[in-house]
């Protein structure tokens, strides 16, 4: 009887609609992942501020510089979701930046759903080419492109 109501349990469970995970799940409640593909675009006012306001405290608390961006140009999305499926959804886009020492450098970039704080936003990964200071993306920030 026990072994009835534990397959029966399964099977509702496999059966269950697919939907997103609400608030709760994505914070406590672990029962697997549930994106809906809902990522900003490559030009999106959000996801470039993250870079912008990030990219200034490493040069500055790392590496003791006072580059900044400046600005953006040529911005375009270069693959999404390009892995299997059950992946977190990505956006990868690339374009230019214009840095506070008036030279513009290739920059690469994420967008990932819930990848940001706890779980709970869109999260940015990005690489400006030639100030990959700790080799994180290396080489030439290649490791940030899909």
């Amino acid at each position: 009887m026990l072994a009835t109501a534990a397959a029966a349990a399964l099977i509702c469970g496999v059966a269950a609609e697919s939907r997103a995970a609400n608030p709760l799940e994505l914070n406590f409640w672990l029962s697997g992942p549930r994106y809906e593909a809902v990522v900003p675009l490559c030009d999106e006012t959000a996801p470039l501020l993250k870079i912008q306001d990030r990219f200034g405290e490493k040069e500055s608390r790392f590496w003791n510089s006072a580059l900044k961006i400046v600005g953006f140009d040529k911005l375009h999305e270069v693959a999404f979701m390009p892995w299997a499926s059950g992946t977190i959804p990505r956006r990868f886009c690339s374009g230019r930046v214009l840095t506070n020492d008036g030279q513009y450098r290739t920059i690469h970039y994420s967008i990932a759903e819930d990848t940001g704080m706890i779980g709970s936003t869109f999260g940015v990964e990005w690489c400006v080419v030639g100030l990959d200071r700790n080799w994180a993306y290396n080489p030439a920030c290649r490791m940030a492109r899909p």
